[in-house]
């Protein structure tokens, strides 16, 4: 199978929230967390639904709607740094990877 840098991006971004969802659900945070791993996973899976679109049309609409779910992971990941739920540093590290998985979808 082709290499698909944006698939294997954002499965490596998808497992690095649930790896921080895990442990804020071992704080008892279940809110945010649930919010942000639906947001996150979503990414990946618009992402492996365009490779199959049906039309050109179709897959334009799936990597616009992970897109979308990329804005709202970020919001999610600004929230958990401000309300000191996540470090800086995780923030910033998550960000930098999600920010890749936005850049290649949109040069794709």
């Amino acid at each position: 199978m082709k290499e698909n840098k944006l698939a294997e991006l954002s499965i490596d971004f998808s497992v690095q929230i649930i790896n921080l969802v895990k442990e804020l659900k071992a704080k008892h945070e279940t809110v945010i967390s649930n919010q942000i791993g639906r947001s996150a996973t979503s990414i990946g899976a618009n992402i492996r639904e365009a490779n199959y679109a049906h039309s050109r049309a179709d897959f334009i609409s799936k990597l616009q709607i992970a897109l979308k779910e990329c804005y709202e992971t970020e919001y999610w990941l600004e929230l958990m740094r401000k309300s000191e739920l996540i470090s800086a540093d995780i923030s910033s590290a998550l960000l930098i990877l999600l920010i890749l998985v936005y850049l290649c979808a949109l040069f794709l």
